[in-house]
């Protein structure tokens, strides 16, 4: 369904390690910085990108958005959680763990990162 996510940060040295970090618990390379000075994760299933705002406003989280990225362990859940608030970002919601409800378990890991945007990690248990 989707191509691309693109989030807008305000410090890009921050956000990259905090990214690069909690992607790479995931499996995910380091990402690269374009000519546009955006810097890009690539994988077979999708793009993440986190860039400056082109209109030259600071860039702010979105109140009750969520970004998911798929764990394909808890373990791995686990890993990227730590290694979120390891680099700048803030546990948030209830603490990683399984979570029940329309006859499914999910495995659920959430975080701010430093820009204050609300992320998950999920495995499907």
């Amino acid at each position: 369904m989707f191509s691309h996510v693109m989030i807008g940060v305000n410090d890009m040295n921050i956000s990259k390690k905090f990214y690069d970090a909690t992607l790479g618990a995931l499996g995910i390379a380091p990402g690269k910085i374009d000519p546009k000075g955006r810097c890009v994760y690539m994988t077979p299933t999708g793009i993440f990108l986190l860039t400056k705002p082109i209109n030259g406003e600071p860039a702010c989280h979105g109140n009750g958005s969520t970004l998911g990225f798929a764990a394909e362990t808890p373990a791995l859940a686990d890993a990227w959680h730590a290694a979120g608030v390891a680099n700048g970002g803030t546990a948030c919601e209830d603490a990683p763990g399984i979570r029940s409800g329309a006859g499914m378990e999910l495995y659920l890991a959430y975080l701010r990162d430093p820009d204050g945007n609300k992320l998950c990690a999920l495995n499907r248990v």
